[in-house]
């Protein structure tokens, strides 16, 4: 392996059992379920830095695989996606109250964003470019990063070489793995919502 190809494995934060957009709004993660978690520590690189969004739900899961490994800042950058107004409302309420804004979001991903809120695009900006940065100044390191969905999403819509309408269907489940491989100019999918 090109020894500086930096492996991200991206962990979606425990779950919220939120029904309705969940982006900026502060909700806690639920971490009950212990032997998960063991198995997610195991499965991860026990060297690797440790980066989360600063979310409560992302940091409190990044502080459960924190033992043995070099925690970095909190990130705004890797928060999930700004819903804007839609923060906090079930998706139906969001489809009867604003059908095209809701179906341009979800069907043409790009520019379209929430009243608000951000785009795919903007988020995708935000979050590659962190990525970018990260993996210059850590070349051949593993890093785990504890983040959101959408966040996720956008680095698979990159690696995998998809549309984000394409990505942006694709299920990653709470406190799984997905892992991509990448120097900043190329990047290779490894694994993609794996349930340990």
């Amino acid at each position: 392996m090109n020894r500086h190809l930096t492996r991200w494995w991206w962990v979606r934060h425990g779950p919220t059992h939120q029904r309705c957009f969940t982006g900026w709004r502060d909700v806690p993660a639920d971490l009950s379920d212990h032997d998960h978690i063991a198995r997610l520590d195991t499965h991860l690189p026990r060297d690797a830095l440790l980066v989360s969004s600063d979310l409560l739900r992302a940091v409190a899961t990044a502080d459960v695989l924190a033992e043995g490994r070099t925690r970095l800042p909190h990130a705004a950058a890797i928060r999930e996606f700004d819903f804007g107004d839609w923060d906090g409302c079930a998706f139906d309420e969001v489809l009867h109250s604003q059908p095209e804004a809701a179906r341009a979001f979800w069907k043409h991903p790009g520019e379209a964003a929430p009243p608000g809120g951000e785009s795919w695009n903007e988020a995708a900006s935000r979050v590659t470019g962190f990525v970018d940065g990260l993996t210059r100044t850590h070349p051949g390191r593993d890093i785990v990063a504890v983040a959101h969905l959408g966040v996720i999403l956008t680095q698979l819509r990159r690696a995998g070489e998809l549309t984000a309408a394409e990505a942006i269907t694709q299920h990653i489940a709470p406190l799984s793995v997905t892992r991509i491989d990448g120097d900043g100019v190329e990047w290779q999918l490894r694994q993609v919502n794996h349930e340990v």
